[in-house]
C-alpha cells in the first residue's frame, strides 16, 4: 500500500503542476493573441507574461527528479502527502499567475503602461509554488 501511495503522489506532483502551468499558460496566451490584434508591437511583452505560468510545471517536475530516489515502501505516505501538496500549489499557483497575466496583456494591449507592474503581481502566485518546492525539498 505504501508503494501505491508513493507512486501515486508522484504522478500527482507532476501532473497537477503540469496541468496547471498548461493552463495557465494557455489563458494568457489568449489574451495575448487577442492583444496582437489591436497592439502588435507589444508582442515581445506578451510572450514574457504568456510563459510566466510555465514554470510551476517546473518546479513540480523538479519535485518529482528529487523524490526518485526515495524509499517508496516506507515513505509512501509521505510522498503521497507532499506530492499532492506540492501538485495542488503548482497547479493554482500557475492558473491564477495566468490571470493576472492575461489581464496584464489586455492592459499594455490597450495603450497602458502596466507591463512592470503586472509582473510584480504575477510573482505574487509564484511565490507559493516556490514554497511548495521548498516544502518538498525540506521534506
Amino acid at each position: 500500500m505504501n508503494e501505491i501511495l508513493g507512486y501515486l503522489g508522484l504522478g500527482l506532483m507532476l501532473a497537477l503542476s503540469g496541468i496547471g502551468s498548461a493552463i495557465g499558460t494557455t489563458i494568457a496566451g489568449n489574451a495575448a493573441e487577442g492583444g496582437l490584434k489591436v497592439n502588435p508591437e507589444k508582442s515581445g511583452n506578451y510572450m514574457v507574461l504568456s510563459a510566466l505560468p510555465a514554470t510551476q510545471g517546473i518546479y513540480g517536475f523538479v519535485a518529482f527528479f528529487m523524490w526518485l530516489g526515495k524509499d517508496f515502501a516506507t515513505q509512501g505516505p509521505l510522498m503521497f502527502g507532499v506530492g499532492i501538496g506540492v501538485g495542488l500549489v503548482c497547479m493554482i499557483s500557475a492558473i491564477r499567475q495566468g490571470q493576472v497575466s492575461a489581464n496584464g496583456i489586455v492592459g499594455i494591449s490597450q495603450g497602458h503602461n502596466v507591463f512592470t507592474n503586472t509582473l510584480i503581481y504575477a510573482a505574487l502566485p509564484e511565490f507559493y509554488a516556490i514554497l511548495g518546492l521548498v516544502g518538498a525539498i525540506m521534506a
